[in-house]
This record gives C-alpha cells, sequence and structure tokens, in this order.
C-alpha cells in the first residue's frame, strides 16, 4: 500500500515544473533576444522555444524530486528540519534534504544524475564537505550522511566519488555513502519505497504527459495574462521594441493575439489609475496598441 497519495504527488510535481513557464519564456526572450531570433543559430525560432521550455522543465524536474524524496523520508517517521542555515563565517548554506530521526542526523546531498563534467564534480564533493563540516561544528555526532543520485542508469563519476568519500570518512570519521537509486531506501531501511512509490509513481505520471509542450499561448490566454501581467515594465519594454521579437516570436506564442488585448486593457487599467507607475504604462499601453493595429 502506497503511502503517498498519486493525485498530490502528481499536483506537486506539475506544479514545481510547469508553472510559470510562460513567464520565464517571456523574460527570457527580453533578456537574450539573439538566443531565439540570431542568424547564428543551427535551429529556427519556434525550436528554440521548444527546447528552451524543456530545458526548463528538466531543471525544475530536480526540484520536484527533492520534494518527493522528502516526503517518502517524513511519512517514514523522519522529521524535517530546517534545511537554510547560516555558517560562522556569515555564508547561508542551503542542505538538499536534512532530517532527524531517533537521535541521528541524515544530511542527504541530492542530484538528478551523475554525468556533470569535472568542474562540476569537484564542486559537489567541496560542497557536500562545506555542509558536513557545518553538521559537525554544530555537535552532532551522530550523523548519517550520502551523495545521492535519484537516476540508477548514470554513474560516470563513482569512481572519483567513492574516493573522496574514502578521505572523507578517514577524517571526519562519520558514516558518509555513495548512493544511486534504491541505494539510498536500502541503507536506511525503508525498504519497498523506491519501486512502490517512486517507479510506481512516474511510470503513471509519465503517461499523462503530452510528446511536446504546448507554445500557443493563446490556448489558455486568462492563464497566460495571469502568469506574465506582474512582470517588470522593463521586459515589457524590451519585447515591444524589438521588430524581429513581435514579428517572429509574437506569431508562435501570441497567434491569436488574446494574451495581448488582455495586456493592453491591463496597460490601460493601470495608466489611468494613480500609481507611481502610471505613465510607464501608459507608454506601454500605446507600444502594444501599435502593435495590435
Amino acid at each position: 500500500m502506497n503511502i503517498l497519495e498519486y493525485d498530490y504527488i502528481k499536483s506537486v510535481f506539475n506544479k514545481k515544473i510547469f508553472e510559470n513557464s510562460r513567464k520565464d519564456l517571456i523574460e527570457k526572450l527580453s533578456k537574450y533576444p539573439s538566443r531565439y531570433i540570431g542568424l547564428f543559430r543551427p535551429t529556427k525560432p519556434f525550436t528554440k522555444i521548444i527546447q528552451n521550455i524543456t530545458q526548463s522543465h528538466e531543471i525544475k524536474f530536480g526540484d520536484a524530486f527533492e520534494i518527493l524524496i522528502r516526503l517518502c523520508f517524513e511519512e517514514s517517521g523522519y522529521n524535517s528540519l530546517n534545511r537554510t542555515l547560516k555558517l560562522k563565517n556569515g555564508d547561508t548554506v542551503n542542505f538538499d534534504q536534512l532530517f532527524s530521526k531517533d537521535n541521528s542526523i541524515v544530511f542527504i546531498e541530492q542530484k538528478l544524475r551523475d554525468d556533470h563534467d569535472s568542474t562540476k564534480k569537484r564542486g559537489q564533493i567541496e560542497n557536500f564537505e562545506k555542509k558536513l563540516n557545518y553538521l559537525i561544528e554544530m555537535g552532532y555526532d551522530n550523523i548519517r550522511s550520502y551523495i545521492y543520485f535519484i537516476d540508477d542508469s548514470l554513474n560516470k563519476n563513482q569512481k572519483y566519488y567513492l574516493e573522496q568519500i574514502e578521505k572523507l570518512r578517514d577524517f571526519y570519521n562519520v558514516h558518509i555513502e555513495l548512493c544511486y537509486g534504491n541505494q539510498l531506501f536500502e541503507q536506511e531501511n525503508m525498504l519497498n519505497l523506491w519501486e512502490h512509490e517512486i517507479i510506481d509513481f512516474l511510470r503513471t505520471w509519465r503517461n499523462d504527459l503530452p510528446d511536446l509542450p504546448e507554445i500557443n499561448f493563446d490556448l489558455t490566454y486568462t492563464e497566460t495574462f495571469e502568469e506574465i501581467k506582474d512582470l517588470s515594465p522593463s521586459v515589457f519594454r524590451s519585447l515591444f521594441d524589438n521588430d524581429e521579437i513581435i514579428n517572429i516570436i509574437f506569431p508562435i506564442i501570441f497567434p491569436e493575439r488574446k494574451t495581448l488585448y488582455l495586456l493592453l486593457g491591463h496597460f490601460k487599467d493601470i495608466s489611468e489609475s494613480n500609481s507611481k507607475n502610471s505613465t510607464l504604462y501608459a507608454k506601454l499601453h500605446s507600444k502594444l496598441e501599435n502593435i495590435l493595429k
């Protein structure tokens, strides 16, 4: 019997991965237009937009998995601890996972997959040691720590991590393990969680995913409007002043102009208010009105 409810985890994943995708794209179009419409690109704008959104989803997938792993531990009797802590030198350190159970501290440095280059693998170990050192300085003497990769099909840097972990074990005299996939749950005696909670969820959830992300933002224009309407005026100004964005990108993401008309009314309402930004929005209204003509 599953300890996590599918519909709840699905909502967590969908919100974390897909929410604000349209806002993120608009901001990137404003800041880096040449990435989408530049001549020195092997892809056309439509393909580049798809690529941008799918890459964003990949990154956020790892963030969603942090939540899923955390919920699995919490439902198994582990207590989540504050994951944002300050070092003595004033720096802030953020733990991926930090729990307490039975007078022990469980610290997990979690990443989606072990397929990164040499610079990142060294940074991973340095980051892990900094956090481990913090816990030791705080006086915790029963620490179980892990470098954990969710995807057990990739282990590019396994040899390097095992060598470095052995050095850390000898120096700090604490429990440190390198784990892939189910190995973390086996180490913590959380049997069946991997197959019956995580793998079962992923198989079902992935069946509901579309083959490609939808980039016609006018299909859900009220949702798109709500997502982007509060972006900085500078973002909209940059877009509206770029003829290539207007002529090439807008017909792709706003083909029916429904979202743009909602923005036009929004800009007008603010321009007619007594807000401190009314003048800026009056200019945005004028620019967008000319575009729509």
